[in-house]
């Protein structure tokens, strides 16, 4: 007797359709087919005890276990549960009230017979409703991960026992239903990390304003304990909130990676990432033998702060420089390629020297000559080049630390940041992919970033005398625009590109010389 339900596989962040045959017939033995990788393999025992722990029994009889199609590679644990259904019924253990082929079913199986959680569940739920399968059967601690998705059935069951009482028809199972819009709305804006609670550093404020309004990238220059991280924590409390659909879009991302947790449902606030400097390339960026998303990744619609710059090693640091131009980062194998988004913010920090206190107002800098060049040429000119902001911070003084003053809180700036990206989504409704300041190409600039005469004199002077290279050029009138986006200005005041400029730190010629 033939046996036949489906599951799936997640390829990048989109899920295809497996279909699971199972056959028993004459002879002995167990067969699996249909390019399983050994923990697929391994589900014949995992199955066996479940079903001998609830008294049924796995078949001596000779099993054939299909996935289709052949020649996608299976790779994990969830196949366990629609394998052993199948089983079941294939061996007429299973009289089944409801039909398996019309669900999606996924679960690993302990040896007691529970369902422990999968990864992926989410693309996995969107690719089932999409192709009208009536529900969905997992393990109930991803229930509500894919309850995010509406229209489709989703029936969590705690064991094998249960799933096979709710196909005999003994048992009723309630699908999860969430309402995602009302979870969405009531956590979207809730930061654990606020501006309200930083005392000084008005400047980096400001700095981190203008780089949340443009999607601007930025480094942050300054000598140790001078609130550099602090301050890189507190972005995504100015950030636009996320839209439904970019919710959407980052949960998928972290479903497949497993990083949701039992429990979990929507991302609603924007992901802040910030790796060691000891990451690898394959975990920055994505990969392994069967690619996972990477740290850009799962800081997509986010920020991916990197602390301590030049400590990364070198070629992880190269492996971004695509990613940032093309907001999306592709692994390539031999038979297939996968695509994961990579549209974040990079906000970088990193001490002015080896010692950590070249142009610091008190502390002497003990780096022997030449150590501060060496250290700065850490990071590569391809790298900075696509860093909009370098921002010079200095610590804070006594009285500062000591003030009762309350400081702007991120509510505030949040608001004149969101009036800056909706001048920024009307500019740009008529050009795919450009959705702020920072994402314009070189062509775009010229048109967009128009300068008047007395503007260009300053620029030129700028570049002459502080000796700013080619490369500060579009940056700083990128910068300069999202400056007039923010006073809500049609065009660019001498005022902005004068701030602008300033922003340029680490392409003066005269720094660290």
């Amino acid at each position: 007797m033939l046996s036949k339900t489906f599951g799936s596989a997640v390829y990048g962040v989109n899920a295809t359709i497996i279909t699971i045959e199972v056959t028993v017939g004459q002879g002995m033995r167990f067969f699996m087919v249909g390019l399983p990788d050994s923990a697929v393999k391994e589900s014949e025992q995992r199955v066996e005890a479940s079903l001998k722990y609830f008294n049924y029994r796995m078949p001596r009889q000779k099993v054939v276990v299909n996935l289709a199609p052949a020649d996608i590679r299976k790779e994990g644990s969830a196949y366990d549960l629609p394998i052993a259904l199948c089983v079941l019924q294939a061996s007429d253990q299973l009289v089944a009230q409801k039909n398996l082929e019309d669900y999606i079913i996924m679960g690993e199986l302990s040896l007691d017979g529970n369902l422990r959680p999968i990864k992926g569940v989410l693309p996995i739920a969107i690719e089932a409703r999409k192709l009208g399968y009536k529900g969905f059967i997992l393990p109930a601690a991803n229930a509500h991960e894919a309850a995010i998705v509406n229209n489709l059935d989703v029936i969590p069951v705690e064991n094998l026992k249960d799933a096979i009482e709710f196909f005999e028809g003994t048992k009723d199972i309630t699908p999860v239903t969430i309402d995602t819009r009302d979870i969405f709305l009531s956590t979207h804006n809730e930061y654990d990390a606020d501006f309200e609670h930083v005392q000084g550093q008005e400047n980096i404020k400001r700095a981190l304003e203008i780089s949340a309004a443009g999607g601007h990238n930025a480094i942050m220059i300054g000598p140790p304990g001078s609130g550099k991280t602090m301050l890189a924590k507190r972005i995504p409390s100015i950030l636009p909130p996320l839209t439904l659909h970019e919710a959407l879009e980052t949960t998928k991302i972290h479903s497949v990676a497993g990083k949701l947790g039992t429990k979990a449902a929507l991302i609603s606030r924007r992901p802040f990432r910030a790796p060691h400097h000891t990451v690898s390339d394959a975990a920055l960026v994505g990969g392994g033998s069967f690619p996972q998303p990477g740290e850009i990744s799962l800081a997509h619609n986010g920020v991916l702060f990197l602390d301590e710059l030049p400590e990364f090693k070198r070629t992880v640091l190269e492996v971004m420089r695509q990613p940032l131009e093309e907001r999306r980062v592709t692994i390539s194998r031999t038979k297939w390629a996968i695509e994961f988004p990579a549209n974040f913010m990079l906000i970088a920090s990193m001490n002015p020297c080896p010692c950590g206190y070249y142009n610091h107002p008190e502390k002497e800098c003990v780096c022997p000559p030449g150590a501060v060049q060496r250290y700065l040429n850490k990071i590569s000119g391809p790298l900075l080049d696509r860093i909009d902001l370098h921002v010079e911070v200095t610590p804070v003084s006594f009285d500062q630390i000591a003030s009762t003053r309350k400081s702007e809180n991120s509510a505030a700036i949040r608001e004149r940041v969101i009036k800056a990206r909706e001048i920024q989504t009307e500019r740009f409704k008529e050009n795919t992919g450009i959705y702020c300041n920072a994402m314009m190409p070189s062509q775009m600039v010229k048109e967009i970033c128009d300068i008047n005469p007395a503007g260009k004199i300053l620029l030129k002077t700028a570049m002459e005398r502080l000796g700013l290279s080619a490369r500060a050029y579009d940056r700083i009138l990128k910068v300069s625009r999202t400056i007039a986006d923010l006073t809500a200005s049609p065009d660019i005041k001498i005022e902005h590109l004068a701030e602008a400029i300033q922003y340029r730190s680490l392409d003066r010629e005269s720094w660290a010389g």
